[in-house]
């Protein structure tokens, strides 16, 4: 049987944060928003709390229809000038409001809720590419790399999620049916955009980086200590997303099968990272990676394309390939190492494999 669309994203947002991050602390601003709501029951949403909160949602929903990320929308309410707000799908911002939404919809069927719901999902498809990738914001910048195709904190796959779910899932049966048929069509599109940016060296797939090109799909760098690289971290939620589709072509096949080898290829055994007390570290800690046989395996964040070799880097950009190298802002400030693919390695890889 498939995965439930519905759990996907929570599912692969959990094992995100419990890894250690998707690499930024704002990341939790999402999950402790609307996000930590969706699995009250009806009866929860028809009542005057959740109203409360459905306020707060849709004061900070902007004139373009999405919502901006490193705030709880749920928590306060936006009276500033809404000229001022900027939405995005970085940092789980836009999908998770529009589900807090359709299920205000499911409990109380207001057409306030309604109309809001579908500018969202509109904001969304227009958002989209026509090679089927997405942005970090939309309209998207011209000179910066907010501009390119966004795997980034699950970014697309979050947003493919969210498409498939206004198809098929009933909690956005309000969406509709040309609405419905649309999304799917943006779904099809996504997919096929990944498979076009999954990254052949020597003429071998691999992996993704967290960003690519939004003209040639080629990899390309994000902040600068973002390289451009293989992602051991954001590669894990692409795989789920195309082990959760339902007949999948002997192209994603291809993808999954690659990617998972990749993924072994990059398994970092004998090492472990320990926090130690370092008077010279501004925080008093400091991250130093640590010979342990017995130690689970670890991925790194980034990899050189052509080497395979963890990367690293400050904010100057400069890569290094120890994480001693750097110096201790972005040494204690960043997960550089996780444990992202282990779970899809032994439990589910080897389940869909067998389905």
């Amino acid at each position: 049987m498939p995965w439930r669309p519905d759990t996907l994203w929570l599912t692969a947002t959990a094992l995100l944060l419990a890894a250690g991050g998707i690499g930024s602390n704002s990341a939790v601003h999402a999950a402790d928003g609307p996000q930590q709501f969706l699995k009250k029951s009806d009866d929860w949403f028809a009542g005057a709390e959740a109203k409360r909160l459905a306020e707060n949602v849709l004061s900070h929903q902007s004139d373009l229809g999405g919502w901006p990320k490193n705030v709880d929308t749920s928590a306060t309410h936006f009276d500033g000038e809404r000229s001022k707000l900027a939405p995005t799908f970085d940092n789980g911002a836009t999908t998770v409001e529009l589900r807090f939404l359709a299920r205000m919809v499911r409990a109380t069927g207001e057409a306030r809720y309604v109309r809001r719901s579908n500018k969202g999902l509109a904001y969304i498809l227009k958002a989209q590419y026509a090679n089927g990738g997405w942005p970090q914001y939309s309209p998207p910048p011209r000179n910066s790399y907010h501009r390119h195709i966004t795997f980034n904190d699950s970014a697309t796959t979050r947003l493919l999620e969210f498409l498939r779910d206004c198809k098929t899932a009933d909690a956005f049966a309000f969406v509709p049916e040309e609405r419905k048929r649309t999304a799917g069509e943006a779904f099809d599109r996504g997919v096929q955009c990944i498979l076009k940016c999954q990254i052949r060296v020597n003429g071998k797939l691999t992996a993704w980086c967290a960003q690519h090109d939004e003209v040639d799909f080629r990899p390309r760098p994000a902040r600068t200590f973002e390289l451009t690289s293989l992602s051991g971290a954001e590669s894990v939620g692409i795989v789920r997303l195309l082990m959760s589709i339902e007949h999948p072509s002997a192209e994603i096949i291809e993808a999954v099968d690659a990617a998972v080898a990749w993924f072994e290829s990059a398994r970092l055994a004998g090492i472990r990272v320990v926090d130690r007390d370092d008077a010279r570290s501004p925080s008093g800690k400091n991250k130093v990676v640590v010979n342990d046989p017995a130690a689970p395996p670890l991925w790194a964040r980034f990899y050189e394309i052509e080497t395979n070799r963890p990367l690293f880097a400050d904010r100057d950009g400069v890569a290094k390939y120890d994480l001693s190298e750097i110096g201790f802002e972005r040494r204690n400030g960043y997960a550089w190492y996780g444990n992202w693919p282990q779970r899809l390695l032994e439990r589910e890889y080897p389940a869909w494999k067998t389905r």
